[in-house]
């Protein structure tokens, strides 16, 4: 199969503007956190500011989450994307205004970002059912890796583009791209032709009911929830919180930024090999993806060295792409519709609920026993949920739809 064939799916017009505005959405929001946090240290140097600005977005984040899912149910999903990134545009626009003219407050910024989060919540349900809406079910695999691959592709050109940014014009600067792309993004989604979808009569609760039973109705979607809401608090804890740790007392700072390059670099690589490849079993390959995320442990454990991190992070950046296409593959193909972002809110809800609770914890056991056993105990524990995960019939024996359902965009 050639690139051409691989790539076929572009020939689509609404896949085109998607992908289009996918990547210029991630590049400003990957822009944004780093000017976000510099923006605030301009205004207080206490490390206290930083963090509540950061908990003022994820809180109403994740409680406005299910409510996301229903409305982008209930209403068009481009219109509840137009209207959450033009929210966002606005009030970061007001944040850039606020840092560049000198009169930041902590209290304004922490506001502005709860909006920020609450809008957020409603855009991201709703994203997960914009493919399967302009492609049929057969190419919903090729679809997904090509927007996967532009999304990682601005998760690591956002960062490198603002540490120049902030680095040479300052956080503002920053806080005003990221609005931008917030509008570029609204106005791009605008352009989409979308399938009208039956717009719910009940209630909000209703939905949320009808929501839940989807959710629980098929065993595969919960289990690999419930796994991943272990995996990512094991995630958070021995990679995201105690790496850094880790590589401060032993490789640096400077090998802790080529190991996250290195991870960015294999999201990409992750990214071309799922265009290529169209797994038979999706969420089976995922879950096998999974599996490098040990030795990354290891590593970190056992052997913290520049090479060896690196190394493993670029695998693990291959694996964990593999994941996320798989999955969204197998939710897009086998959820109705309908009742597709309600789903995807309560899967996110598991996975964003998994990394604060991985960050509190992870202090208190590497106090009582050690950066090294937790290292360590995280490796086995991941072997253990990612195999019990996989001894689930539902899970092992999914297949992605090979049949050609068309959706005819009105």
């Amino acid at each position: 199969m050639t690139w051409r064939e691989d790539l076929a799916v572009l020939r689509h017009r609404d896949v085109r503007i998607f992908v289009s505005a996918r990547f210029i959405s991630m590049l400003g929001s990957s822009i944004a956190p780093i000017a976000l946090v510099f923006a605030v240290l301009d205004v207080s140097d206490a490390a206290s500011a930083v963090g509540l600005v950061l908990a003022a977005r994820s809180i109403p984040n994740v409680i406005f989450l299910l409510l996301g899912g229903v409305i982008s149910d209930r209403l068009p999903r481009k219109l509840v994307i137009i209207v959450a990134n033009s929210v966002s545009g606005l009030t970061q626009a007001l944040a850039a205004g606020l840092v560049l003219s000198g009169h930041a407050q902590i209290w304004q910024l922490a506001a502005i970002e709860a909006v920020n989060g609450i809008a957020s919540a409603f855009v991201m349900p709703a994203m997960t059912g914009i493919l399967p809406s302009i492609v049929d079910r057969a190419e919903l695999p090729q679809a997904n890796a090509v927007s996967g691959f532009a999304r990682s592709t601005a998760l690591i050109g956002g960062g490198a583009v603002a540490g120049v940014i902030v680095g040479l014009v300052g956080p503002g600067v920053g806080l005003a791209v990221d609005a931008v792309t917030f509008c570029l993004g609204a106005f791009l989604m605008s352009r989409l032709r979308l399938p009208p979808i039956e717009r719910s009569q009940t209630s909000v609760l209703h939905d949320l009911r009808v929501g839940w039973t989807e959710f629980v109705s098929r065993q595969w979607v919960w289990t690999v929830v419930v796994a991943f809401l272990v995996l990512n608090m094991i995630f958070s804890a021995c990679y995201s919180t105690l790496g850094p740790v880790i590589a401060d007392d032993t490789f640096g700072r400077i090998g802790w930024g080529a190991v996250s390059a290195c991870f960015g670099a294999g999201l990409i690589a992750g990214g071309i090999v799922m265009i290529r490849v169209k797994p038979k079993y999706p969420v089976r390959i995922g879950m096998f993806g999974m599996l490098v995320m040990i030795p990354m442990y290891l590593c970190l454990a056992l052997a913290p060295y520049t090479l060896a991190v690196a190394g493993v992070a670029f695998v693990v950046g291959i694996g964990f792409e593999m994941f996320g296409i798989g999955w969204e593959t197998a939710l897009g193909q086998h959820i109705p519709l309908d009742k597709l972002s309600r789903v995807s809110s309560y899967d996110m809800l598991g996975s964003f609920i998994a990394g604060p609770v991985g960050q509190l914890t992870v202090g208190y056991l590497a106090a009582v026993t050690s950066i090294k056993l937790v290292e360590l105990y995280g490796a086995g524990l991941h072997l253990v949920i990612v195999a019990a995960t996989l001894l689930v019939p539902s899970v092992w024996r999914l297949q992605r739809h090979q049949s050609t359902d068309s959706v005819q965009p009105v």
